[in-house]
């Protein structure tokens, strides 16, 4: 399987004396840019407006600097720290022939006191430090985001989009459920699409009419549930949609692909495809790391303890994976990665099963990895005709 690079170091070597650097502090008012100047002895810092015109423009002024100094600039790199603003300003750049960078922004070092000084100025050092030991290719000095394209990024909104209706549509379904066990009302369905007429008749306990107030908050909750519900289903026809029409387009291939798998639902395979496994991660290790199902051990001296799962990676990634984890030992029983499940949870203890099922979601993730690059479908594991 090719190994790709994990964006942990830069592997075009560093000459210094023709290479222009810059970081970029951003914040929504202002820019602050701090360079390496070939020729100039002085680091320049300048404060800009939020305006990427005005920052190519001084990029460009600092090469004229360096050729009046007598050093010829072959090569721009710019950089700065992943943020709010996303990364529409290295597309920007790059579209016009300067080298940008997205650096993670826990990948840099910074200082363990208690109460650090912290300013733009004293960040853009530390930026300009790290970036600096990144082009010199030295190993987990700090790390890079991987780029995404305007369609990659713009694939992964009807996902994202969904997760926050279906977080508000259960919020507003566990406040109506809680003002009507005030009034000792405890069975009442309230996503159904009757409920607005069935709040207006509905009697408590006593007999009694819900309360004027009460039953207005409840029927303007109800209409919002109801938008919300109706904004879901419309996001699920439209993604059935796209797969029917584009069928082989851009990671609909994947996607149709990774659902054949017994108990892998389409949303689930565009979550997964879109979220981790359309990014070119570098082994099985890159992959785990990326989902954030990997262990933080806490080891000093004699000291050996497990604090869990370190929860560095993609949260929306490890969430679907835990629970296509449970699905899959129901739907694929016979599979060698459900027999190894069993195996190790033969004491039947709750917490040996939530252990294991973590371990287990993460060889899962990595089979559907390999399933995706190299088509090793896992063994024992049944597929179903594509739709």
């Amino acid at each position: 399987m090719p190994k790709c690079d994990d964006l942990s170091r830069s592997l075009v070597a560093l000459d210094q004396d023709s290479t222009l650097i810059a970081v970029i502090e951003l914040s929504r008012s202002s820019w602050l840019v701090g360079g390496l100047v070939p020729g100039l002895l002085r680091e320049p810092l300048k404060k800009l407006a939020a305006d990427p015109d005005a920052l190519l423009g001084l990029v460009q002024r600092w090469r004229d600097e360096a050729a009046a100094a007598g050093r010829r600039v072959a090569r721009i790199c710019v950089a700065y720290e992943a943020g709010r603003d996303g990364f529409w300003l290295a597309r920007w750049l790059r579209a016009r022939g300067v080298e940008c960078h997205v650096i993670h922004p826990t990948s840099v070092s910074v200082s363990r006191e208690h109460r650090r000084a912290k300013t733009d100025r004293l960040d853009l050092a530390l930026l300009k430090r790290s970036f600096l030991g990144w082009l010199r290719g030295e190993r987990k000095h700090c790390s890079m985001v991987a780029v995404p394209t305007r369609e990659e990024e713009d694939g992964k909104r009807p996902l994202r989009e969904r997760d926050r209706l279906v977080g508000d549509a259960t919020r507003l379904v566990n406040r109506m459920k809680g003002l009507l066990a005030l009034h000792g009302i405890v069975r009442f369905g309230v996503r159904s699409t009757t409920a607005p007429q069935r709040l207006q008749e509905l009697r408590t306990p006593e007999g009694e009419p819900l309360p004027p107030n009460t039953l207005a908050e409840l029927l303007r909750a109800s209409e919002r549930l109801q938008q919300i519900q109706a904004q879901i289903a419309t996001l699920e026809a439209a993604q059935r949609q796209r797969l029917k029409e584009a069928p082989q387009t851009g990671p609909h291939s994947t996607i149709r692909l990774l659902a054949t798998v017994k108990g892998v639902g389409v949303r689930t395979a565009e979550l997964l495809v879109r979220e981790a496994l359309s990014r070119h991660l570098r082994d099985r290790r890159a992959v785990a790391r990326y989902a954030g199902v990997t262990g933080a051990p806490d080891e000093s001296g004699s000291r050996r303890r497990e604090r869990g799962l370190a929860k560095a990676g993609n949260a929306r990634v490890r969430r679907a994976l835990i629970q296509l984890a449970w699905r899959f030992l129901r739907h694929q029983p016979d599979s060698a990665l459900a027999q190894w499940f069993r195996q190790r949870t033969q004491d039947g203890r709750s917490p040996t099963r939530k252990t294991m099922i973590v371990a287990l979601a993460r060889k899962l993730l990595v089979a559907l990895w390999r399933l995706m690059a190299t088509g090793e479908v896992p063994q024992g594991v049944r597929l179903h005709a594509a739709s």
